[in-house]
């Protein structure tokens, strides 16, 4: 990566990695040796110890910058359970690692046996007529947003925006990423087929259409960099991002144009632990869970089991 992009990466990164050493010594109970070198040994989706794990978490990856919280709020509602596990991929990818019983990220290997599962609504029903879960519970909702570099400099001010030829658009890949069909389905209802046509084939093959693999962790670290100009994000995702960088805006997607994320959790039904599971489950859907996502843009009025 260039210079300029080290840079203003680098505030974050501290930020996120001083935050995660905090977070691993309450999560562990000790204090581990930290040997983290910024933007080279960095797994941010991977958090605390899978070796004896209590709990065992698969979270939707767009939820991330609420599971800190989420997880330090129930080990203080459930003190017994002193060492918890989670990962924030994207769903896709947390089911092919349940299928195979492990995961391999350049040269670590895990394979922990997951207790709970998070994700969107037409993943959590995939995995439940697999067998792979339980009975889903419904604890919040999200809508789209577009993130922009701060200033707007390529005036994407709608999704039919990101038709035109000269803005590179960050799009999270259909293969890995369940939020890309209803990205689809907004381009749909803003400019119908010959906009998701535009967007997802002839600016593809242009290049100006760049497919990412976990879409919550690339697509702003490229409308920062300057390798795209703009994404559709979850709006949790935007205003976290235009907070934490202070590099990036948000462009409001009217409802008629939105879609809507319901997002579901259910105890996995080979659950290693499955006292801690269904307690964490039931946490997610009160209202200390549901305050913490609210504080995070996501929308938990209304939202039932």
């Amino acid at each position: 990566m260039g210079g300029s992009y080290a840079r203003f990466m680098s505030r974050p990164f501290r930020l996120r990695a001083t935050i995660a050493a905090v977070l691993a010594a309450a999560l562990l109970g000790v204090t581990p040796y930290n040997f983290t070198v910024a933007n080279v040994d960095v797994v941010p989706d991977l958090h605390g110890n899978p070796a004896n794990a209590q709990l065992v978490v698969f979270a939707a990856g767009n939820q991330y910058m609420a599971m800190h919280a989420l997880v330090a709020a129930f080990q203080r509602a459930h003190p017994d359970v002193k060492r918890v596990f989670y990962e924030t991929l994207p769903p896709g990818i947390l089911a092919k690692q349940i299928e195979a019983g492990a995961l391999q990220i350049g040269n670590l290997v895990i394979d922990p046996k997951p207790d709970v599962f998070l994700s969107g609504k037409k993943r959590m029903t995939i995995e439940r007529e697999r067998g792979i879960v339980g009975p889903a519970h419904t604890y919040a909702t999200n809508t789209l947003a577009i993130l922009v570099r701060k200033g707007n400099p390529k005036h994407v001010y709608g999704l039919r925006d990101l038709g035109r030829a000269d803005v590179r658009v960050a799009m999270p890949n259909p293969a890995w990423e369940g939020v890309s069909g209803q990205i689809q389905a907004a381009y749909r209802k803003a400019g119908g087929e010959a906009l998701v046509s535009t967007i997802m084939v002839s600016k593809r093959k242009a290049g100006t259409t760049l497919l990412t693999k976990i879409h919550h962790r690339q697509s702003p670290r490229w409308i920062l960099s300057g390798r795209a100009d703009a994404g559709v994000v979850w709006i949790s995702e935007a205003l976290y991002q235009a907070k934490l960088t202070g590099r990036l805006a948000v462009v409001k997607i009217p409802a008629s144009e939105n879609a809507t994320a319901i997002y579901q959790a259910a105890v996995v039904t080979k659950a290693p632990h499955p006292a801690a599971a269904k307690a964490f489950v039931t946490f997610l859907t009160g209202a200390r869970a549901r305050a913490i996502y609210a504080s995070y843009g996501f929308t938990t009025g209304g939202t039932h089991s």
